[in-house]
């Protein structure tokens, strides 16, 4: 455990396998205290036991459970990270995924919108106090929020203001417009609180091979199985990267690929656009109470 990452805090969601697995890890062997979320028990607690087994002996490694479709399970999770820890160095929002389909949460929300941005929306708001407290003892840029959005965010051309939730489908482009919004997220989120020292950066992790087609249509199935991609590790590097490296804590509200920053669509710089998502987004959870 180096004395530049001893008792420093991640949360990484989506952990139980694939990219956030990987990331757990990572971090795991680099001396971090991580907390990681998961939906499936049997893969969480099999995620819990891989975490520990690439830890140092003393390293502290939490797991907890719940659904991010659902927003009281976020907010839960997040009261339960808060009795945890007082600090959170970074975040790794990766939760998220891509459906077969267009469903409808227990909430009433879009299942592909709330799991991929509301929930990290939600997630990063309740624990904006314990990332403060972090900034406040750290380096300006130390503490990280990281987001794994997609190359797919270049294929929407822009939020669907007049169906947000985008009930009337196509899934693909319901992915699409989730992924852009992570985008818009980010860059708004570094705006609101870059000057507290805290930096959002996005990344694209390219063609993962994990369950993440699995619960795609056949045409994405069968385009992964056709195709060499890269292991969940290769982009678990790039996050640790964007946690640790000076380049990760510079100017925020960036979108990198493979340890260099990449070019983002048009409609992915419209600060406009970031901005009235946030409100959006607020409206959205205030009609759930949360």
């Amino acid at each position: 455990m180096s004395e530049a990452t001893s008792g420093r805090v991640v949360v990484i969601t989506g952990a139980s396998s694939g990219i956030g697995l990987a990331s757990a890890q990572a971090f795991a062997r680099d001396g971090w205290r991580v907390i990681g979320t998961g939906r499936d028990p049997i893969r969480s607690a099999e995620a819990e036991a891989a975490i520990r087994a690439a830890a140092p002996p003393e390293a502290q490694i939490h797991f907890l459970r719940g659904d991010f479709c659902e927003m009281a399970e976020v907010k839960r999770m997040a009261g339960e990270i808060a009795a945890l820890t007082d600090r959170v160095d970074a975040l790794v929002n990766n939760a998220g995924g891509v459906r077969d389909a267009i469903y409808t949460t227990g909430e009433g929300l879009e299942a592909t919108f709330a799991a991929n941005h509301l929930a990290p929306f939600l997630l990063t708001r309740e624990l904006l106090p314990l990332l403060e407290r972090a900034a406040r003892d750290s380096e300006p840029g130390a503490v990280r929020i990281i987001a794994v959005s997609s190359l797919a965010h270049e294929y929407c051309p822009g939020m669907n203001w007049d169906d947000l939730m985008f009930r009337n489908g196509p899934a693909g482009a319901a992915y699409c417009q989730a992924k852009l919004a992570n985008v818009l997220f980010t860059r708004e989120l570094n705006r609101r609180f870059a000057d507290q020292g805290i930096v959002a950066q996005a990344m694209h992790p390219g063609m993962v091979h994990s369950n993440f087609a699995s619960h795609g249509d056949k045409a994405m199935q069968d385009h992964f199985a056709a195709n060499k991609g890269l292991q969940p590790a290769d982009a678990a590097r790039t996050i640790l990267w964007l946690a640790t490296s000076q380049e990760g804590g510079k100017e925020g509200g960036r979108y990198f690929h493979d340890l260099a920053e990449a070019p983002l669509a048009p409609q992915g710089r419209d600060d406009d656009a970031a901005a009235r998502l946030w409100t959006e987004s607020e409206t959205l959870l205030s009609t759930l109470g949360v």
